[in-house]
C-alpha cells in the first residue's frame, strides 16, 4: 500500500467532541476536518459505529479519515449511545433510538460552522447497515451513502440467519458483541463518571443471542432496518460494494436492481474488508474512488464517476481449493445493469444418474441421501474475515457425505455471473429438515473447490414470515437460491452440484436426522451464464492511504481454524481462534488486548449432540487504571429448545466489578 505522507492540505483532529441528544444523552465523535473549516466550511463524512472510536477503530480511522480531510472534507466518527465514549446502553443492533440519535447528529453536523450544511455517511458492516437505515428516513442534510459490505434484508442476507437456516455464526457474532458491550469508556475523555456509565452497559445491555434466536422467521423484528420493505424510501444517491468472500455481496446486486435514485455497485474478491484493505487482493485505491464519488455528490463537481457502468465486478479464475487466499486471479467486467442483458440463465438437469446437464436419464428415477454431521467441517465462515481457514477448503469430504450430480468436462469456459438456482423436486422423511446446496469447481485432478452454496429450511419452502412443516412422504416443489458469484469454470473442469441434508457448522442441524428423496425428473439448475466474459475494465490504481498511527504492538493479531476429529466417539470438533493481538497507541498511552475463541462440535449421527461455545476476553489499560472483561456463551439444543448459558465477569483492577450468569430455553418454531 501506498502510504501518502504530504496530504494536500493540513488537518486539525478533535480527538474527543460530545454531541448532544434530545433526551440529554452525549455521544462522543472525533473529528477531522481542514485547518481552516471554520472559515472555509466543507462537506461532511459521517461514520456511525459502535466499535469504539478511540482504540478499536483509531488504527484504521487514523490512515484514512486524514486522507479523506485533506480532500477538504470534514470526517466525523461517531460511536453509538452506550459504547465508546458515548452515554447510555446499547441494547441490539439498528434499534429505533439508535436510527433516531443518527438523524439528530446528522442535523447536529450540518449545523456546525465548519460544515457547509451537506452530510454524507458511509460505513462497512454496521455503519454500512445503518446509512441505508438512515437514507430511508430521510434526513434533509443527508446527500448521498457509500454502504459496504451490508444488507437491505436483515432476515435473509444476514448473520442470523440463511434461507430460513440458523446459522452457528450468529453465536459467533452475539459473542463478539457480547465482549465489546463490556467494555468501558475512557477516563481521559469522560473523566470520573467513566465506571458509572461501565457498570450500567454491564447491567443492561443483555444477551443479545436470546433476542435473535426467539425470533427464528421473518417477523417485524428483522422487517425493521430492513430497506427492501419499501426501497422508494431511499432518494439518495447510494455507492454499494462489498466482495465474494464477504457474507453480504448479494445485496449490492438488489440495490442496484431496485433503487430508483442514482445507485453504483462495485463487488471485488474480497472479505469483510475496506477495499483498500482487501483480501483477498488486488487491494484497490478505493480511497481515491470514493473521494470521487463524494465530489460529486457533496462538492457538485463532474469527476466522470456517473459516466461509467453502474454495476463493476471481479471475474474471479479458477482456483486450487484453499482456506485462505493472499490473492484471486481474475479481472474486471462491467454490466450496465441488473439483471444483465449480458447474461442468460441456463438450465442444466438432474440426471437419475448423477449427470448434470447432460443426455442421462432423468424420468424414473429417484435418489436419496441422509447426510452424516461432519458434511460443511470444511465450509469455512458465513462471513470471511480473510482469516486462516475461515473459507472453504477442498470440498472432497464433505462431497463424499452428500448427494451429487455433476457435468462431463466441459468443453469450453463457463462464465458464471450472478444467482444460481435449484429448481427441486423432493421429498424429506421429518417435519423439519434442511438442504445445504453447493456448486463446485472439480479439477480433472480431482481437486473440488467450492464458488458458490444455499441453504434452505424446507419449513420455509413458501416463504420466511408463514413457515410450516414438512409432510413427511409428500412430494415439493422447492427453490433455492445460491450465494451470488462471478467465477469462471475452465474448459476441461466439471461442474458439480452438491447436496446435503446438513452444512455444520454453518448451518446448525435440524431437530431430527433426516433423509432426503430427490426426483430428477422435475429437477433443474439454472446457472447465470455470460457468453463472453466481455471486454476488461481498466484495473483500479493500487490502495493508498494515510499514515499510519503510531503503536507499540507486543502481541501481533493471528488467527488459527482446527478440524479434529474424535476416533472413538465419532464427534467432529471444530476450533477456531481469533487473536486480536496486544498493543499500546502511543499518542495516548493506551494499551489493549482482545482474543477469542470458538468451539462448534457435533457427534454424528446426533443432531441434538451440537454444541457451540464462544470466549472473549478484553483488557484495557493506562496509568495505574485498568479493566478486564471475560464473556463466555455456550449454545446447545435438542428437539424442542435451543439452550443458552452465558457468563459476564469483569474487573477493576484486581476487584471483580460484576458478574452475571444466564440460562435459558427457547423454543424451536420449524428451526
Amino acid at each position: 500500500m501506498k502510504i501518502d505522507t504530504d496530504l494536500p492540505l493540513p488537518v486539525r483532529e478533535l480527538e474527543h467532541v460530545e454531541i448532544p441528544m434530545p433526551d440529554g444523552t452525549r455521544l462522543a465523535a472525533r473529528i477531522w476536518m481542514p485547518e481552516d473549516a471554520d472559515s472555509a466550511p466543507v462537506p461532511a463524512i459521517l461514520e456511525y459505529i459502535p466499535y469504539r472510536k478511540n482504540d478499536k477503530t483509531l488504527e484504521r480511522d487514523a490512515a484514512r479519515a486524514p486522507w479523506l480531510a485533506a480532500r477538504n472534507y470534514a470526517y466525523v466518527r461517531v460511536d453509538l449511545r452506550g459504547t465508546g465514549e458515548s452515554e447510555g446502553v446499547m441494547k441490539d443492533e439498528y434499534t429505533e433510538i439508535e436510527l433516531a440519535d443518527g438523524c439528530d447528529v446528522i442535523a447536529w453536523i450540518a449545523d456546525q460552522a465548519w460544515c457547509d450544511g451537506g452530510v454524507g455517511i458511509v460505513g462497512i458492516s454496521w455503519g454500512g447497515f445503518n446509512g441505508l437505515q438512515l437514507a430511508a428516513l430521510r434526513p434533509p442534510a443527508l446527500k448521498a451513502v457509500v454502504t459496504i459490505c451490508s444488507t437491505d434484508d436483515r432476515y435473509a442476507d444476514d448473520i442470523h440467519y440463511m434461507g430460513g437456516v440458523p446459522l452457528g455464526e450468529q453465536l459467533s457474532w452475539a459473542s463478539v458483541m457480547f465482549g465489546i458491550n463490556t467494555l468501558p469508556p475512557d477516563p481521559a475523555h469522560v473523566g470520573e463518571r467513566w465506571r458509572e456509565m461501565w457498570h450500567r452497559r454491564l447491567d443492561e445491555s443483555g444477551l443479545w443471542l436470546e433476542t435473535w434466536l426467539g425470533h427464528q422467521a421473518r417477523d417485524a423484528f428483522w422487517k425493521h432496518g430492513s430497506v427492501c420493505e419499501n426501497w422508494t424510501d431511499i432518494e439518495v444517491p447510494v455507492y454499494a460494494v462489498s466482495g465474494w468472500a464477504d457474507g453480504y455481496c448479494r445485496s449490492v446486486l438488489r440495490l442496484v436492481e431496485n433503487l430508483r435514485g442514482p445507485v453504483k455497485g462495485l463487488i471485488g474478491p474480497w472479505a469483510h474488508r475496506y477495499p483498500h484493505l482487501g483480501a483477498p487482493g488486488p487491494a484497490i485505491d478505493w480511497l481515491s474512488e470514493e473521494t470521487r464519488w463524494w465530489d460529486h455528490w457533496l462538492k457538485g463537481h463532474d469527476t466522470g464517476i456517473m459516466d461509467e457502468p453502474p454495476l463493476r465486478l471481479f471475474l474471479q479464475d479458477h482456483a486450487e481449493p484453499r482456506s485462505h487466499y493472499a490473492e484471486r486471479a481474475g479481472h474486471w467486467i462491467a454490466e450496465p445493469a441488473w439483471p444483465s442483458p449480458n447474461i442468460d440463465a441456463t438450465r442444466f438437469g438432474l440426471g437419475a444418474d448423477g449427470t448434470l446437464g447432460g443426455d442421462g436419464p432423468r424420468a424414473g428415477g429417484e435418489l436419496s441421501v441422509a447426510s452424516p454431521l461432519w458434511v460443511g467441517a470444511h465450509g469455512g465462515k458465513w462471513c470471511s474475515y480473510a482469516h486462516p481457514g475461515d473459507q472453504p477448503g477442498d470440498q472432497r469430504r464433505d462431497d463424499a457425505g452428500s448427494l451429487v450430480f455433476q457435468t462431463a468436462p466441459l468443453d469450453r469456459d463457463l462464465h458464471l455471473v450472478g444467482d444460481a438456482v435449484l429448481h427441486l423436486k423432493c421429498r424429506v422423511d421429518r417435519p423439519v429438515a434442511q438442504i445445504a446446496a453447493r456448486l463446485v469447481d472439480v479439477a480433472p485432478d480431482g481437486t473440488a473447490t467450492r464458488i458458490a452454496y444455499g441453504l434452505m429450511n424446507l419449513c420455509h419452502r413458501d416463504g420466511h414470515e408463514t413457515p410450516a412443516p414438512a409432510v413427511p412422504g409428500e412430494d415439493m416443489a422447492v427453490t433455492l437460491m445460491f450465494k451470488p458469484v462471478a467465477q469462471t469454470l475452465p474448459a476441461g473442469h466439471r461442474l458439480r452440484l452438491s447436496l446435503s441434508t446438513s452444512y455444520f457448522p454453518i448451518a446448525w442441524p435440524a431437530p431430527e436426522p433426516v433423509t432426503l428423496t430427490v426426483l430428477p425428473a422435475g429437477s433443474d439448475l439454472v446457472l447465470p451464464l455470460r457468453a463472453e466474459p466481455g471486454p476488461r475494465m481498466p484495473d483500479f490504481p493500487p490502495p493508498r492511504a494515510g499514515e499510519p498511527l503510531e503503536v507499540v504492538v507486543h502481541t501481533a493479531p493471528r488467527s488459527e481454524w482446527r478440524v479434529t476429529e474424535d476416533m472413538d466417539t465419532g464427534r467432529m470438533t471444530i476450533e477456531i481462534r481469533d487473536h486480536e493481538g496486544a498493543s499500546t497507541i502511543e499518542p495516548q498511552q493506551f494499551f489493549h488486548f482482545a482474543e477469542g475463541w470458538e468451539r462448534y462440535s457435533v457427534v454424528p449421527p446426533d443432531p441434538g449432540s451440537a454444541e457451540g461455545e464462544a470466549i472473549w476476553v478484553h483488557e484495557m489499560s493506562r496509568d495505574g487504571w485498568s479493566v478486564r472483561a471475560e464473556t463466555h456463551t455456550r449454545l446447545t439444543c435438542d428437539t424442542k429448545s435451543f439452550h443458552i448459558v452465558a457468563t459476564l465477569r469483569a474487573w477493576e483492577g484486581d476487584s471483580l466489578a460484576r458478574e452475571h450468569e444466564w440460562s435459558v430455553s427457547i423454543p424451536r418454531h420449524q428451526a
